[in-house]
């Protein structure tokens, strides 16, 4: 292959599944677990004579998605048919928005692996109707109707991306953002987030693009890395072998067992579908007041939180972008933080302890058992250093497995740090006096035997002594 010789270029479709309880154009549950075609009705399975009727919510949802990727609201936006027949849409057309959608002419700032950010355009967010689910038995196919229906706003990217990890990088900042606004769970898993990647390749210095190849619904960011350097290397060969007139626009799936794209269908032109205005529908309106009550509520989104946390608490960026990655994270980190007066001590306990704990349990903080007042409690004893660190991590521990608060653990068990130096004195002289051969290492210059020393005090006082007063007393009598 010869890679060097051409450029990337990718744009992106994110379908997003908005946080409501109610379908979009339909009272019927939007509920993931239902039984199959449980959640459905003469409206979202398009028996004749239905008629939609519009989900407020959605456009509250839309508007504050697109507000936060620095998007135009159109406050006069327009619904469409799109017509194309799958099984799964019953109604032989999908209600979209095509020339008047809700967002417009936004961009979206992600942070790249070495530390600098790239701003990707984005073209537009609209509002559409998803389908039903079809899964396939051998000889018969069976279809799910209960997703019929349910809102997604679709946001469309500019093709600004050039690398498999921008565009990784692309659709997980965006996952941050619809989850710290709560319009969308961003689970890829489950398929309440999407991603559609659009990519060519051209030689450098070419302006013209490429012929695009549709990479439909991967369902996680290492996949859309996998799948789009899979995809670039397919079409390099083609390009390199002069056989570039086979890469054609189509839509391709990605084979994660395999590591490779297969065509599933030709990819149609907007002029395919036919589009035209929804005569079922008015066309939606954004009141003044609406986009104003809005606007006044942007939430602080995870990158100026992450600024704002270096500053504020003085903590390094690694810890900062880490925290920030989940809002309830950065929640619980700031309630912490605030609570016991150490923000650095906060951001370390919970970066490392904490989510060395979420990750062995599988659980996210949520759902932590530990509140964020618990482990202040914690924090604050271990500030205080009525215990040490390695106490501190028993006590965590404990916290998890009982519920208990760190106080009455400490106070049961007889945790308190030994801070009294002639208690501290004796359990030094024991262990001097049971190991001369060391004493005499020490001596002789042999000093990373002094690690040995303090391990045999602290274990011979149960973890309790002052780890710090051990080390000066040790130095000082092993001096003599």
């Amino acid at each position: 292959m010869s890679s060097s010789r051409y450029e990337t270029v990718m744009g992106i479709e994110v379908h997003v599944q908005l946080n409501t309880k109610t379908k979009l154009f339909c009272a019927c549950s939007t509920e993931f677990s239902s039984s199959d075609n449980n959640n459905i009705c003469p409206v979202c399975t398009g028996m004749p004579g239905a008629l939609p009727v519009m989900n407020k919510k959605v456009i509250e949802l839309a508007s504050r998605t697109g507000l936060a990727l620095n998007c135009r609201i159109n406050q006069n936006s327009q619904f469409s048919r799109k017509n194309y027949f799958y099984p799964d849409s019953p109604k032989a057309y999908q209600i979209s928005q095509y020339d008047l959608p809700i967002c417009e002419e936004g961009y979206l700032d992600v942070r790249q692996t070495d530390g600098s950010v790239k701003r990707i355009g984005i073209t537009r967010a609209h509002i559409e109707e998803d389908a039903g689910k079809s899964s396939h038995h051998g000889t018969y196919s069976l279809i799910n109707f209960n997703r019929t229906c349910v809102p997604l706003l679709e946001i469309v990217s500019e093709p600004d991306m050039r690398s498999p990890s921008e565009a990784a990088e692309y659709v997980r900042t965006l996952r941050s953002v619809v989850q710290y606004l709560g319009v969308c769970d961003g689970n890829l898993e489950e398929g309440s987030m999407r991603a559609d990647c659009n990519v060519s390749i051209r030689p450098k210095g070419q302006e013209d693009f490429g012929t695009k190849v549709e990479l439909k619904n991967i369902n996680s960011f290492r996949f859309i890395e996998k799948a789009i350097a899979y995809e670039v290397s397919r079409q390099t060969d083609l390009y390199d072998n002069g056989d570039q007139d086979q890469i054609v626009q189509e839509t391709r799936l990605y084979d994660a067992d395999k590591n490779k794209t297969y065509s599933m269908r030709t990819k149609e032109d907007a002029h395919d579908y036919r589009y035209f205005p929804e005569p079922d529908l008015m066309n939606l309106v954004v009141p003044d007041e609406m986009l104003s009550v809005l606007k006044a509520k942007q939430v602080e989104l995870a990158f100026d939180k992450a600024e704002r946390f270096k500053l504020e608490y003085g903590i390094t960026e690694q810890d900062a972008l880490l925290l920030v990655q989940q809002r309830e994270m950065a929640e619980y980190f700031e309630e912490v933080a605030i609570k016991t007066k150490e923000p650095k001590l906060s951001a370390n306990w919970i970066s490392t302890e904490l989510m060395r704990v979420l990750k062995e349990l599988k659980i996210d903080i949520k759902d932590f058992s530990v509140s964020a007042q618990d482990l202040s409690d914690l924090l604050v004893l271990l500030s205080a250093k009525k215990i040490n660190a390695k106490i501190a991590k028993l006590v965590f521990e404990e916290m998890i497995s009982t519920g208990k608060p760190a106080q009455d653990i400490v106070e049961a068990k007889g945790l308190v740090q030994d801070d009294d130096p002639n208690s501290v004195a004796k359990f030094i002289d024991q262990v001097i006096e049971s190991n001369p051969e060391q004493v005499e290492q020490y001596r002789s210059g042999k000093e990373k035997v002094f690690n040995f020393f303090l391990g045999q005090t602290m274990r011979l006082s149960k973890g309790k002594a002052n780890p710090d007063l051990v080390s000066e007393l040790l130095k000082e009598k092993l001096s003599k």
